[in-house]
């Protein structure tokens, strides 16, 4: 859960809610006590626009970053489980 501060707590603290953000990805400002807009941190909003990798491609980079043998984890456990070649046309 993200933490949250009111709309007008946070124009008169604006200063540390942004320090805050080096801590806290992200900041949910309220009004009347319901959530209404959010203050992101710079490396949050970096996250959520980044391209997302295809399967194939996370597990690779799991694969090499991670000692599987070690976790008991066959290598090839997932050839097989996907295509990838990538997704079908979708029909609306």
């Amino acid at each position: 859960m993200p933490k949250s501060c009111s709309i007008s707590q946070a124009q008169h603290n604006l200063t540390r809610l942004l320090q805050q953000l080096e801590h806290h990805s992200r900041i949910e400002l309220t009004h009347r006590g319901k959530p209404v807009a959010m203050l992101l941190s710079l490396a949050e909003v970096n996250r959520l626009s980044a391209k997302a990798q295809n399967f194939w491609a996370a597990y690779s980079a799991f694969a090499a970053a991670v000692d599987l043998p070690r976790l008991k984890i066959d290598p090839q456990v997932f050839e097989a489980v996907r295509d990838q070649a990538g997704g079908g046309e979708i029909n609306r």
